[in-house]
């Protein structure tokens, strides 16, 4: 078990049943929340002083960089407002649009033709397999802010194995 782990089990976190990387410590309505992703933490909770007091515990062990108010964690930003927190992968997905050539291509309406029905044995193989993997792989991440291009993406995803060019089109309307 590594230090940071022990460190919060120590002072009654609890390892959370739904993400490995997520502890929660709950003390008479106050609630601390610890998320870690290899060496970036979040720390936050519904009582700003108890953040700021388990920070400066925790910095005294760790030495800690404090980078201030999220802003942009694992390619997602993140912005918020008293009531509400608002995720977005804008840049992640500009990004992908470049890699795939199609940062001037015209946007479509809706991400999958109603119409149209994908198969495994019509069309042309693709040329770049590792090509599609890799936007197919990228689409599933851009589904965390984008949750109306899940089913279309699951769609694709079908054909990693062997993508043929109405699967590349696919992937082409949905980004």
């Amino acid at each position: 078990m590594n230090f940071l782990m022990e460190f919060l089990l120590a002072f009654d976190f609890v390892l959370s049943k739904f993400d490995a990387s997520l502890f929660v410590k709950k003390v008479e309505g106050m609630i601390l929340y610890v998320l870690v992703y290899v060496d970036d933490i979040i720390i936050t909770g519904n009582y700003q002083g108890s953040v700021d007091a388990f920070v400066k515990i925790l910095d005294s062990r760790l030495s800690l960089k404090d980078l201030g108010e999220l802003s942009y964690f694992l390619s997602i930003e993140v912005s918020s407002t008293t009531d509400e927190l608002f995720l977005s992968q804008r840049k992640y997905v500009l990004d992908l649009l470049k890699k795939a050539r199609m940062d001037q291509a015209k946007g479509s309406l809706t991400p999958m033709a109603t119409s149209i029905n994908l198969s495994q044995h019509v069309g042309s193989a693709i040329e770049n397999d590792s090509e599609y993997m890799s936007i197919v792989g990228a689409l599933q991440y851009v589904v965390i802010t984008k949750p109306d291009i899940t089913f279309s993406t699951n769609k694709v995803c079908r054909f990693m194995h062997k993508a043929l060019d109405q699967h590349f089109k696919a992937i082409k309307r949905i980004l």
